[in-house]
């Protein structure tokens, strides 16, 4: 069977530049557009800097710069006696409330897919309960709730701190956010996966601990990692109870010392944004590991033969 000969590389006509294709959102701008867009990013810029300038020419012409109100945290003391106690505090908090978050949200979650009525609407009243409530409201009432109440009744009120009351603030109002992540990443499988494994006989919660969270893990993370780290930034609601955290110690305790209030407030803010890109780091290294992880999986799955009665066996050709 005859080929036709290939045509030499100096012949071949060259390659079409493919226009801009249109967007779902928008058109493809073009060449005018272009021009214009990147003018009014150049000025656009321009102006975001000369903001900038100003506000620093007015902290400079307040004296805000001044060593003196920076000298402070080139000391080691202002380090271990605010700073690493307040950071300590947030991350205690931050760390006892993810754990029981996560708990109340798989708890909930699952509840919430129950068959059981009696299980499903008291799960589902649950989430939307404290979805609704304000963060701040949690804490209060936590931490002055069982006291008024104790007062009404003549009892001796409990003793809830402010670590406590920041703890269960968190927990309810998150693990409720994390309930709803649990439910809509399992639900968002084929349901085929389901289907299947109860015509194999599993019953749900060997279904649902053996085939759906496995592999909803995956498309869960990023929404989990993202709700934790408003989890973490959160705790700074734990200062107007007065926990000591680490937004207490830089806006009350370290300006009542040092008088520097607003740079104060930058090192605290860059302590806080460290802490954010950390976690979200950790959560992309975590999630990329562990599609690498399913990748592979499926592989091996794929190009392992399997034998058949016949002593004939099939496989990746």
């Amino acid at each position: 069977m005859s080929t036709a000969a290939p045509v030499p590389a100096a012949r071949r006509p060259a390659p079409k530049r493919r226009a801009a294709e249109p967007s779902v959102l928008f058109d493809a701008p073009g060449p005018r557009a272009r021009r214009r867009n990147a003018l009014l990013t150049v000025v656009g810029s321009l102006v975001i800097l000369g903001i900038l300038a100003a506000i620093v020419w007015r902290l400079a012409d307040k004296d805000q710069f001044a060593g003196k109100l920076w000298s402070p945290f080139l000391k080691g003391s202002t380090w271990t006696k605010y700073i690493l106690p307040g950071l300590g505090h947030t991350l205690s908090a931050a760390l006892v409330a993810a754990v029981l978050a996560l708990a109340f949200g798989i708890l909930f979650g699952i509840g919430r897919m129950s068959d059981h009525a009696w299980l499903r609407v008291p799960s589902a009243v649950v989430i939307e309960f404290f979805r609704a409530i304000p963060l701040l409201l949690l804490m209060y009432f936590v931490f002055s709730g069982p006291a008024t109440i104790s007062d009404g009744l003549n009892r001796e009120p409990p003793h809830v701190t402010e670590f406590m009351a920041v703890v269960v603030g968190l927990m309810l109002y998150n693990g409720s956010v994390l309930a709803e992540i649990f439910r809509a990443g399992i639900q968002s499988l084929p349901r085929g996966q389901s289907e299947a494994a109860y015509a194999l006989g599993l019953r749900k919660n060997a279904v649902m601990r053996l085939i759906l969270v496995p592999q909803a893990v995956t498309v869960m993370l990023p929404a989990i990692i993202s709700q934790l780290v408003v989890l973490l930034k959160d705790t700074a609601l734990g200062y107007i109870i007065g926990y000591t955290e680490l937004l207490n110690y830089g806006f009350k305790q370290i300006p009542a010392n040092y008088g520097n209030l607003l740079p104060a407030a930058i090192v605290i803010a860059v302590i806080y944004i460290g802490l954010n890109m950390t976690i979200s780091a950790v959560a992309t290294w975590l999630e990329r590991r562990l599609r690498h992880s399913r990748k592979r999986a499926a592989g091996t799955v794929d190009t392992t033969a399997t034998q058949l009665p016949g002593g004939a066996a099939t496989g990746a050709d």
